[in-house]
């Protein structure tokens, strides 16, 4: 089945665009029309030299021009504010996806999404209407003139415009395809070199990772020269001895033979006529290469913009904490990929507690914590804080209700005191200092978080969490680059969180003595044998 020209899933990005869009279509057909109207202006001063008609000319290829300047700036216009809206658009998306969708997308895939794709469409929308009203109603006036001038047989002088014409949009677009996928391929691995090396210079020069990716630039380079030579070769040159011959020279032997018997002002308008038929259909061959890759691009935004997204909820409040209220699972299974990574667990967590998830790798630990923040949508069971499913409280809610640290995550390019206000914009500094201490690091609020080691970063990451309301924390192996002495102190300070203040924290870690120090333990065994009796063995130590 056909691919559509216009993906449904972008349609309502493009929609707002339509109105400016269609404008500059029809300015685009009406500036062809005027061109052809100076044109025959020029054909009648040619039999009649006047300055009327030369007025006629000059007035009607002003208007033209002045109307194509018009198409232009009503179609970049429309297609700035469908690039605006569909930047929008994905992004509010792609924060919407299952942790397990997104992070089938790489760092890069999502940089090219959100830039290079949708810029990958500016010729499809800014250009190609236009110039495929332009390639209908110029070819379909000139043909009007030249039967209405000269007769039926004047047609014959269309005859190589309309080779060049199908010449360049059949024959060109199929020679091109191969090497216009190799050069956007080869363009895309001179682009990851560059970006490498500079992370080489900065990161991986003890490894000399910047000669790997400098040689690859280097490769990547060489590719893409002897590409465009063969494309010349095999493309370029044929396209242009091709136009060469049919359009002119052939064009002017057919007008002669079949109109040297008319008079000067009919075969003027033979002659020139017949070249005006095929300049729209160079214009829009000369863009099919950007065509092929816009539509590439679009498919790519419309799969991504077709991944099911999490519940938005409709709760609009946030249950209010308590000692009393409790994060519980009844019958949860969560399938990845056709597999069940979390199978029928229930479980109450004990609020004012820590509860330790333990199990081997690949046991669905990190899994079970994404999907108790809402970040995974279960195949069955639910997920409830204070009676309420975590999935029906609107989704830029529940944070303040239920808090997900991941394993790994990473620093923003700001200030320490930046990083930290994320989760409590208000605070003062005195606070964050504070936080940073229970974290187990001291450090200035001015340090740049980007210069700090992975065990800083993980400890300013862990700082939002004592300065959170949330009442339930959520953290992936919190100690992993942590030293003993330093996870100790930090589990010191956990437990006075979770007792003290009521909260509700729930940590998953591969390491011993975290587990035991927790208050309660939840224990998932290998997902490769029958895990029932060890679970319900995990749930007696937890109510």
């Amino acid at each position: 089945m056909p691919r559509p020209l216009v993906e449904p899933s972008l349609v309502p990005a493009l929609r707002p665009a339509l109105p400016a869009l269609a404008a500059g279509v029809l300015a685009a057909a009406a500036s062809g029309v005027a061109m052809l109207g100076a044109l025959w202006s020029v054909v009648q001063l040619i039999g009649e030299p006047s300055m009327t008609w030369a007025g006629w000319a000059c007035g009607l290829w002003l208007t033209g021009v002045t109307l194509a300047a018009t198409s232009s700036w009503l179609s970049h216009h429309a297609e700035s504010l469908f690039e605006a809206r569909l930047r929008r658009q994905l992004a509010a998306h792609l924060v919407r996806l299952p942790a397990s969708t997104l992070s089938r997308y790489s760092g890069d895939a999502l940089r090219k999404l959100v830039s290079d794709d949708i810029s990958a469409l500016h010729h499809m929308t800014a250009h190609l209407p236009a110039e495929f009203a332009t390639l209908i109603v110029v070819p379909a006036v000139t043909i009007a003139v030249l039967v209405a001038s000269a007769g039926p047989v004047a047609l014959l002088a269309l005859a190589p415009g309309i080779v060049a014409a199908l010449f360049y949009l059949f024959v060109i677009p199929r020679m091109a395809a191969r090497h216009s996928a190799e050069s956007a391929d080869v363009m895309g691995d001179i682009v990851t070199a560059v970006d490498d090396y500079a992370r080489g210079i900065h990161v991986c020069r003890i490894y000399g990772a910047q000669t790997g990716a400098a040689a690859d630039y280097a490769e990547s380079t060489a590719r893409f020269t002897r590409g465009m030579q063969e494309r010349v070769r095999l493309v370029a040159t044929p396209a242009a001895v091709a136009v060469a011959l049919m359009q002119a020279t052939a064009t002017f032997a057919i007008a002669y033979a079949v109109g040297y018997r008319w008079d000067a002002t009919t075969l003027a308008a033979t002659i020139l006529f017949s070249l005006a038929i095929v300049t729209p259909a160079l214009r829009l061959g000369h863009g099919l290469d950007y065509v092929a890759a816009g539509r590439a691009a679009a498919g790519r935004l419309a799969a991504a913009l077709d991944e099911p997204t999490l519940p938005a909820g409709e709760a609009l409040t946030v249950p209010a904490s308590s000692p009393s209220d409790r994060l519980e699972i009844v019958d949860l299974t969560v399938m990845i990929a056709d597999r069940r990574v979390v199978d029928g667990v229930t479980h109450a967590f004990r609020p004012a507690a820590i509860t330790a998830i333990t199990g081997p790798s690949g046991a669905g630990k990190s899994t079970l914590l994404k999907a108790l923040a809402g970040f995974e949508i279960p195949e069955l069971g639910t997920v409830r804080y204070a009676g309420q499913s975590v999935v029906t409280i609107d989704e830029n809610l529940r944070p303040q209700s239920i808090l997900l640290t991941p394993q790994g995550a990473d620093v923003l390019p700001a200030t320490v005191r930046e990083n930290i206000a994320l989760a409590a914009p208000d605070a003062t500094d005195a606070e964050y200092t504070a936080a940073l201490r229970r974290a187990q690091i001291d450090i200035s609020l001015d340090t740049d978080a980007t210069s700090l080691s992975g065990g800083e970063r993980q400890r300013v990451g862990l700082a939002r969490v004592f300065l959170s309301p949330a009442a339930v924390l959520l953290l992936d192996e919190p100690t992993s680059a942590l030293d003993d002495r330093t996870a100790a102190e930090l589990l010191k300070e956990l437990r006075h969180f979770a007792h003290d203040e009521g909260k509700t924290i729930v940590i998953v870690t591969h390491d011993p003595a975290l587990a035991d120090d927790a208050d309660d333990r939840l224990d998932l065994d290998s997902p490769n044998s029958h895990n029932a009796a060890s679970r319900s063995a995990a749930l007696t130590g937890a109510e």
